[in-house]
């Protein structure tokens, strides 16, 4: 807001704080309680030793400090376990959320008890959307449809249909 001050004989612009809306008095504690809800679930990750990390249809290996005899996974349709060796694993993301992995050795006694959280591989792709409705493209470099959770129905269930036609296609073609 600019208020006009008389100047030796000229008129000034002089700037002048304008005055706390509403709306933004009314926002602003909320604002203090999400800025102290991020602060609090940082230490809190930090004090457990973190949350592991994994895309969705990506691997990731996981190696341990001694040989394990049970591995237990809390949910199987968020995170699957391959055990390659004793004491190298490899998480593998199969959808959205977060889970727990416990490994345990012969004696019983708990090797890694972490929560590991499933999340989008964004890197070379493109999200196009329309109002409610989204598309996800894969660019590497030429930007082709790609099966993606959360993707608009339709797009998501042609370019499923197309896959598996040509993997049909391309089983058929190898039985020759």
């Amino acid at each position: 807001m600019f208020t006009v001050a008389a100047y030796a004989g000229r008129t000034r612009p002089r700037m002048q704080a304008a005055p706390m809306t509403t709306a933004f008095r009314r926002i602003s504690p909320l604002l203090a309680l999400f800025a102290m809800i991020l602060a609090t679930g940082h230490a809190r990750a930090a004090d457990t030793g973190g949350i592991l990390g994994v895309a969705v249809d990506h691997a990731r290996i996981l190696e341990i400090d001694r040989p394990a005899a049970t591995v237990i996974v809390g949910n199987p349709a968020i995170v699957d376990i391959e055990v390659l060796s004793s004491d190298r694993l490899v998480l593998t993301g199969k959808s959205y959320g977060i889970t727990n992995v416990v490994i345990m050795d012969a004696a019983g006694d708990t090797i890694l008890d972490e929560q590991v959280a499933v999340q989008t591989f964004e890197a070379n792709t493109l999200r196009v959307y329309r109002q409610a409705n989204r598309v996800t493209y894969a660019c590497a470099p030429k930007c082709e449809p790609t099966v993606t959770i959360g993707d608009n129905v339709d797009s998501f269930m042609e370019a499923t249909q197309q896959y598996a036609t040509r993997q049909q296609m391309a089983g058929d073609a190898a039985k020759r």
